[in-house]
């Protein structure tokens, strides 16, 4: 990425974390991380990955869902907040981030190898 694509991709990270934080908090039962953010080079679309904090996969889906439907809202959002630092605001498009959940799993499956093991720890 160019520095001016990275300078955005940033700016725009805080700013859709924060309109989440803020403004459209009361609309999630979970917490709602933005993990990365990446724009294309003409600056046209914007890429989000989030992390929800969910109780189970059938929440996080649904609080995904609700998310991506609010898309519109939030990037209009988005526009009153970067209307002076860029010309266009660009398409959002939202990604769900598990690294979370694969860590937890692992850390699962290392736990059950251990216990197996006899409790080793070397």
């Amino acid at each position: 990425m160019s520095i001016r694509t990275e300078r955005v991709a940033r700016l725009m990270q805080r700013e859709v974390a924060d309109l989440l934080a803020r403004d459209f908090a009361d609309q999630f039962p979970t917490l709602v991380t933005i993990t990365h953010a990446r724009v294309t080079r003409d600056l046209s679309i914007l890429y989000l990955n989030v992390s929800l904090m969910a109780g189970g996969d059938s929440e996080r889906e649904a609080a995904f869902q609700h998310l991506e439907s609010l898309t519109p809202k939030i990037r209009s959002a988005l526009a009153r907040r970067v209307r002076n630092q860029v010309r266009k605001v660009p398409e959002v498009r939202f990604f769900l981030d598990e690294s979370l959940e694969k860590a937890k799993r692992l850390e699962k499956l290392f736990d059950e190898i251990r216990e197996a093991g006899g409790g080793n720890d070397d």
